[in-house]
């Protein structure tokens, strides 16, 4: 075989140099549904742990919901377990085309595509609707699955400084003459939680004629007054060209997701692109959980109206004891600490604690801004936040982070 000792050593080698170096990613085995409070078996073999989650993309607390679970087992029973196939051959039922309705008049756009994830929404649609004569213009953070999806497609690509329209409009002019324009940003970041300028991006790209996609996966549910996104949140609702998002997060936790926008782009992708073309159809059983959420959503703003107390009163007592956060008002709420080993430590007590909240760093995030990225849902309650901020400062003290600055942070750990 071709897999020889060398080979080996290189990477071992390899994963060495991350154990080494403080970044080796560790899976936590939950033995319970996602919610609040969970069964967590860490390390690998060891008893099993109740503890707190405050890390999950669970934003309306939908993932274990009990009229969401009827409605899975529903479909389960009256549409099977899977399609077996792609959605152009034999992979295509009803409730696929419903929930691509319904998700139309959800975002205010004109049609939708279903994909087996937004990743796959991601990877597609660039390469269904530019060619080499086009540009697309992100901004520098936008997700990994956009910046993958842009580097399969044949149109030049350029980027704008975070969040700073002015440089997005020197972009916008600077490639005036190509024949189609793409300006492309996250609604909400998933790293620091900030939120796009979308009504200032629906602005610029209607004053230089480019067309406008955001990914909404961390917004859709719950940004805006009723959880329509960043676009409603911005008063711009109806007015982005392309919308993409998941049904992996606020809307379900399952997976799947979506390209909404423009009848003509959802209709190339339709016809181009390759991750709809060549991969399963979504299980019938996610459509059905789904359609129910959108049922829900439908029918109170209960869950984002609690989701949005609860990320206040996060905020709030994580900004009392002294943390580093960054500044915002999403549910997102990372806790700066700046060094990679730190994050692991402190999440690793935290853990002990009996609150579980994973240390994101290199390569998730740049090297130097190392964090707990904590993650606020409805499913929370008042005791789960007090006893969470408790905990919280137990393990800062120990540490000696409360009110320390950025700089005394690194000074005493690295970056």
């Amino acid at each position: 075989m071709g897999y020889s000792e060398q080979t080996k050593k290189t990477y071992t080698d390899q994963l060495d140099a991350i154990v080494n170096a403080g970044l080796f990613k560790q899976e936590r085995f939950i033995h319970s549904s996602q919610a609040a409070d969970i069964e967590v078996e860490f390390p690998a073999g060891s008893v099993t742990k109740k503890v707190i989650n405050i890390c999950a993309n669970n934003y309306l607390g939908l993932s274990n919901h009990p009229e969401v679970i009827k409605a899975v087992h529903e479909g389960l029973d009256t549409r099977g377990y899977g399609m077996s196939s792609v959605r152009f051959i034999c992979g295509t039922q009803d409730i696929h085309r419903e929930l691509e309705r319904r998700m139309t008049e959800f975002l205010g756009t004109e049609d939708t595509i279903l994909f087996p994830s937004c990743m796959d929404a991601n990877a597609g649609v660039f390469e269904a609707i530019l060619n080499q004569d086009d540009v697309i213009i992100s901004d520098r953070l936008v997700h990994a699955s956009l910046g993958d999806g842009i580097r399969l497609c044949s149109a030049m690509h350029d980027t704008f400084k975070h969040s700073n329209m002015e440089h997005l409009e020197e972009k916008l002019r600077l490639h005036a003459d190509k024949r189609l324009k793409v300006v492309v940003n996250d609604g909400v970041y998933s790293m620091d939680g900030d939120m796009a300028r979308v009504d200032e991006l629906v602005e610029l790209c209607e004053k230089y004629d480019a067309m406008l996609l955001i990914d909404e996966s961390h917004a859709s549910g719950f940004i805006g007054k009723t959880g329509r996104g960043t676009p409603e949140h911005f008063g711009v609702h109806g007015k982005v060209d392309i919308i993409t998002t998941t049904f992996g997060k606020a809307l379900g936790g399952a997976s799947g997701g979506c390209v909404s926008g423009r009848k003509e782009i959802v209709q190339m992708c339709r016809q181009k692109a390759r991750p709809y073309l060549f991969s399963n159809t979504i299980a019938p059983v996610v459509i059905s959980g789904v359609l129910k959420v959108l049922d829900l959503l439908n029918e109170s703003t209960e869950l984002r109206d609690k989701l949005e107390q609860n990320t206040l009163l996060w905020r709030k007592l994580l900004t009392e004891a002294g943390f580093i956060i960054k500044e915002g008002t999403t549910p997102i709420v990372p806790v700066m600490l700046f060094n990679a080993k730190l994050a692991q430590d402190v999440s690793r007590d935290l853990y002990s604690e009996g609150i579980y909240a994973i240390g994101f760093f290199f390569p998730v995030v740049p090297n130097g801004q190392a964090r707990i990225r904590t993650q606020i849902s409805a499913s929370h309650n008042t005791n789960h936040l007090l006893k969470a901020i408790d905990r919280f400062i137990k393990v800062g003290r120990k540490y000696e982070i409360l009110g320390k600055t950025k700089e005394e942070i690194i000074e005493r750990y690295g970056q």
